[in-house]
């Protein structure tokens, strides 16, 4: 899903008694801060809504699950190939690991077997990228077709009947048959050839060349089988050509009808492609979908299916089409999908809950999706995920049947919803028991000490919060709630502190919301602007307080209590942020300045170079692609386009985009993307000095101060890499001149390079003092250090952004030096569980190989494949490791 299942007051739209105007003082000395009267203000303001609970397949043990299904997949059939990666899309979607969800489902896609499995995964493939139309155009104007998930040609992939030779008698000279029989219908004779269609069917062979009194006439009456003459005519025509001429989608269901009630397999099968064939438009298959199934007509029911899949989300907003594909028996989804029917409905109960998840449609299909289940995991997944449905329409009874049979099947996940029921019903102290044996009887995790929190108070909830934030720093829930109690004792700075901390490393819209709260309280408008600017840059439709309220209105609201900046202002706190490393600052202002006269093609391509920065990615290329809407010129779309490939994996077609540019006006911009796009693409040394030309030329054209700073620093970088260390040291220099603070860095490479580690970790700690998200920064400088500094940088790399991965690694590293095996495996461990990343896998399966748990080794091997299943030196100790298996 691609938003959490929101809270239940998210159902009111309308601003109920939340008035914005209340809480922003047009006299700022007008209220004490934390004046008596403000503090039923800070209680409305500040609410941390319960963590919600997630519809998704969350397996205790991931990892176990990630190489059981690789396992599998060694040495499975192929029809159960997609099947598998299906369930590994699950277990990555548990894990919010995007990209390896699309590549699992790419993969699903690739290894399908049937064309009803490639029929759905390259819908859900197409649903995944429907913001990616755009790429495919552009890579038709470099001449490369990107229509990768386009229609299927279903009739052409679905085998043809087989016309079997009938048993019976073959017609002779004294064969008493008569060789033509009439066929009367109403006051008409169609004459047809008597054993042509008695080879359409058993049923037709045995009337006409049977112990039948047909078998003598030489004309038969059919006016009560609902056969018209036209197609009677067009079927004896069919019973000696084998062809269907062009005739009309009435004509061809009449047809096929007959054809099923005589059994006539040939000519039903001719009919179902030939209608299939016509399936042009929703319309049309809402018209034939319904016949389809009701005369097992597979490819007709394909095909008007395929335009449904086709068209998601935008069909399932169409009432005929949900009431098609949600009430369909066993029998009917045989024929429509064949054996992918969990498959298919996985995907239509996704693309419901993403619409409305209380919603009666995505009810419907998720029970159909529950009666489609056959694995154990599928049926975790199937109850589950109806269970979250059931829990947030309040039909509770239902919901505990659906968590207890998930939660009994194994999946401890739904233990959640059993406990939220507990506590809705009063039994609290139930609820937090049923939490408590959880957690003494599996490996604890981060959730499960979170939700125990919600069963319990005061120091033991602290600590319960403290627990699951150790276990796995990136739930948002501990650190919104200890921020938002530090701010009702009024203990600011250390509620600042609080929410900052898990801003630093992940930009969650409620986190930012609550401080963006955290400022309306202190009557600090300037910071609470720029929140919600922020927030309304990654979700221009975002709503606060509990979905009450459009950001947007309270951002309207705010301004008229924060001077206004100009033009040059913007320019001058843009750079001052962009110095300082303050990505969020920096979003802020150019919000504001979108908002003014200035470029905005520029202004968005600054935006999407941010959201990149912030691991945003989906919001950076939304930017990406309103810059190439503004863009001022050819060129400057150009340049646009040409980011827009690179960033989608099409580093050709960037580059191509980049001389197009180039050729119509030398900028700053068309040669740095030239550059990068060629450095990346050319890797060897042999291309550096045609980077360093291009970066030189980009350096010669008109550009800011932010945009030069970046292009000395990528220069500086080359020239690292070439060897030419004095004109890398000018490059880095020359970028500190004009504030590019990041280039520190790499002035601290140049240092230790020269065997000056003590200038290189001085180096660092400059960029450490300037920078405001500095996590990366300590990591770098840990590589100038002795061992105990280094040790005291990546304990703070870890506070400041647990999810980098080389602490852990170093850490574990040393501990296996020391010969402390057991608390190096531990230290990758307490990483590994909230994060799926090879390199800890890798490193852990190496530890395990190297003290002989030879199964724990294979274990991590596969599951690490799972992550990135072309990784050589993971395949390498596989392939090792596997030898030696029992």
């Amino acid at each position: 899903m691609r938003t959490f299942f929101p809270s239940e007051s998210c159902k009111e739209t309308h601003l109920k008694s939340i008035n914005p105007q209340s809480w922003l003082q047009v006299e700022r000395g007008k209220l004490s801060k934390f004046s008596s009267e403000s503090t039923s203000s800070i209680e409305t303001l500040i609410k941390v809504p319960e963590p919600p609970i997630l519809p998704f397949f969350k397996p205790v043990d991931y990892v176990e699950v990630l190489a059981k299904i690789h396992e599998q997949l060694e040495s499975c059939s192929p029809q159960d190939r997609s099947t598998l990666y299906l369930l590994q899309f699950q277990v990555f979607k548990g894990l919010g690991e995007v990209k390896l969800m699309r590549r699992s489902l790419r993969s699903a896609w690739s290894k399908a077997s049937t064309v009803y499995e490639k029929l759905v995964f390259g819908a859900w493939l197409k649903y995944e990228k429907q913001d990616e139309e755009l790429i495919s155009d552009l890579l038709s104007t470099c001449g490369k077709c990107a229509k990768e998930f386009g229609a299927i040609d279903i009739a052409f992939e679905m085998p043809a009947y087989k016309i079997l030779s009938s048993p019976g008698v073959v017609a002779t000279n004294e064969d008493p048959c008569p060789r033509t029989v009439s066929f009367r219908i109403g006051d008409e004779k169609i004459a047809c050839n008597r054993q042509k269609i008695a080879g359409l069917s058993a049923p037709f062979h045995a009337m006409l060349n049977g112990c039948f009194t047909e078998s003598l006439c030489e004309e038969i009456d059919l006016s009560e089988n609902d056969i018209s003459p036209l197609a009677m005519r067009v079927i004896s025509e069919f019973s000696s050509t084998g062809l269907l001429d062009e005739i009309s989608a009435d004509l061809l269901l009449e047809i096929l009808v007959f054809a099923n009630k005589f059994c006539c397999e040939s000519l039903k099968d001719a009919c179902d492609r030939k209608l299939a064939s016509l399936v042009c438009c929703r319309q049309d298959a809402l018209e034939l979908l319904e016949c389809a199934l009701e005369e097992n007509s597979p490819v007709l029911a394909a095909s008007c299916l395929q335009v449904f899949l086709r068209e998601l989300p935008d069909s399932l907003k169409d009432n005929q089409v949900v009431e098609l594909l949600s009430n369909t028996t066993k029998q009917q989804r045989s024929i429509m999908i064949g054996p992918a029917s969990f498959s298919l409905y996985c995907l239509l109960s996704e693309v419901s809950m993403n619409l409305d998840p209380r919603s009666d449609e995505c009810v419907r299909f998720s029970e159909t999706l529950v009666d489609s289940a056959e694995t154990t995991q599928q049926k975790m997944v199937a109850y589950h995920r109806l269970g979250c449905i059931k829990f947030l329409r309040k039909e509770l009874d239902e919901a505990e049947q659906l968590f207890e049979a998930a939660f009994n099947l194994g999946h401890t996940y739904s233990v959640v919803g059993l406990a939220r029921l507990g506590q809705v019903r009063g039994h609290k102290r139930w609820a937090y028991e049923k939490l408590s044996s959880v957690i003494s009887s599996s490996t604890p995790l981060g959730w499960m000490y979170q939700e125990s929190s919600l069963y319990c108070d005061g120091e033991k909830r602290l600590d319960d919060l403290e627990k699951a934030t150790e276990l796995d720093p990136t739930l948002t829930y501990p650190y919104m709630y200890r921020a938002a109690s530090l701010m009702r004792k009024q203990n600011v700075q250390a509620a600042l502190s609080e929410i900052n901390r898990i801003l630093g490393f992940k930009l969650a819209l409620e986190c930012l919301e609550l401080r963006f709260c955290f400022y309306l309280v202190l009557e600090d408008y300037r910071l609470a602007i720029c929140d919600i600017q922020a927030i309304l840059t990654l979700c221009p439709d975002y709503r606060v307080f509990e979905g009450r309220v459009a950001a947007l209105q309270l951002r309207t609201l705010l301004r008229e209590h924060v001077e206004s900046w100009t033009e040059a202002d913007c320019w001058l706190q843009l750079y001052d942020r962009w110095s300082s490393v303050d990505d969020i600052g920096s979003l802020s202002v150019i919000y504001q300045m979108l908002e003014s006269d200035a470029a905005k093609g520029v202004l968005y391509f600054r935006q999407s170079l941010l959201l990149l920065r912030l691991n945003c990615p989906d919001a950076a290329m939304r930017s990406l692609h309103l810059a190439r809407q503004h863009a001022s010129s050819e060129h400057e779309r150009l340049v646009y386009e040409g980011w827009i490939l690179y960033d989608t994996g099409h580093c050709e077609e960037g580059l191509q985009k980049a001389e197009e540019s180039i050729n119509i006006k030398r900028s700053f911009e068309a040669y740095f993307l030239k550059a990068y796009a060629l450095a990346d693409s050319s890797p060897d040394a042999s291309c550096s000095s045609t980077v360093i030309s291009l970066l030189e030329e980009a350096l010669r054209c008109p550009s800011d101060r932010l945009r030069k700073g970046q292009a000395l620093n990528n220069l500086g970088s080359v020239y690292v890499d070439c060897g030419k260390l004095d004109a890398a040291a000018d490059c880095y220099i020359n970028a500190l001149k004009i504030r590019h603070t990041r280039a520190h860095q790499g002035l601290a490479r140049v240092h230790f390079l020269r065997n000056d580690k003590v200038a290189a970790y001085d180096e660092m700690t400059k960029l450490i003092e300037k920078a405001k998200n500095n996590a990366s920064a300590y990591e770098k400088r840990s590589e100038y250090s002795d061992r105990d500094r280094t040790k005291a940088d990546l304990e703070m790399v870890t506070r400041l952004d647990p999810l980098r991965v080389y602490p852990y690694r170093y850490r574990a590293a040393v501990l296996m030096d020391n010969h402390k095996e057991n608390e190096a495996i531990a230290e990758l461990s307490r990483a590994i569980a909230f994060k799926a990343d090879l390199h800890l896998l890798h490193l852990r399966a190496a530890f395990h190989e190297h003290i002989g748990d030879v199964m724990g080794a294979l274990r991590d091997c596969r599951a690490a494949l799972s992550v990135d299943p072309n990784h050589q030196e993971m395949l390498e100790l596989h392939s090792r490791v596997n030898s030696q298996e029992p």
